[in-house]
């Protein structure tokens, strides 16, 4: 088996043990309630008037774990699990999808520079796979091809490292609102630290499988270039 497909399963278990991982917490904290009896809802709406954000419309979502804030049209996204339910786990990702509202707000720099490669990213992720094809199957008569893949899968690994800042300082403001405002006490703050982490995790495995696979097709396109 080659070093690729080791990485690659390797890769591949920790992603799905850290995406079963998330989904046995959300389920297990979605069973503990608020002792305020507050919703996803009134959470996301709760931390953005005492932030300073009233532009700001929370709805809800198909879906689950579809949760996500939009800048273009200014609204925070809930999935109906979390914009309905009384729970740490829906207090928790209201809480976060409201801290990408706060950066919004505050000019956060790496909010700002991942929404300026959106478009970059975009494009290349729609070419990017049969880009890469057709420069592995070309690599010794247009090893060019292969290059300009490699180029586009390192904007999109790009991307996955500078969401990692983004995601963890929306959570970091989540948990200090939630603590300071009251939502959260000394029995549920503690799991909605650990719902956020566990989320945080997802994202980390992401980046470093890009990053793993990059360094592989860079791999190839330089033993290519040393045969030649």
């Amino acid at each position: 088996m080659s070093l690729y497909w080791i990485i690659f399963i390797g890769f591949a278990l920790l992603s799905w043990l850290v995406s079963s991982s998330l989904q046995n917490k959300f389920e297990r904290y979605s069973k503990i309630p608020l002792p305020n009896g507050m919703t996803g809802k009134d959470v996301a709406e709760k931390m953005l008037r005492d932030n300073g954000i009233y532009d700001v419309k929370v709805i809800s979502t198909p879906g689950h774990l579809t949760d996500h804030y939009n800048p273009g049209d200014h609204t925070i996204n809930l999935s109906e699990s979390v914009y309905y339910s009384n729970s740490v786990a829906a207090a928790a990702v209201a809480a976060h999808e409201c801290g990408h509202a706060v950066q919004h707000a505050t000019a956060y720099a790496p909010l700002k520079m991942r929404s300026a490669i959106v478009p970059v990213v975009s494009f290349a992720s729609n070419i990017m796979t049969w880009v890469l094809l057709g420069g592995m199957l070309l690599i010794n008569t247009f090893p060019q091809l292969l290059l300009f893949g490699i180029v586009l899968f390192a904007t999109t690994t790009l991307f996955s490292f500078i969401t990692l800042p983004v995601e963890i300082n929306a959570s970091q403001w989540a948990l200090a609102w939630l603590s300071s405002a009251g939502i959260t006490n000394a029995a549920t703050h503690d799991k909605a630290v650990d719902a956020l982490r566990a989320a945080a995790y997802t994202y980390v495995v992401a980046a470093l499988g890009s990053l793993a696979t990059l360094l592989y097709y860079i791999m190839i396109f330089m033993g290519s270039r040393n045969r030649n």
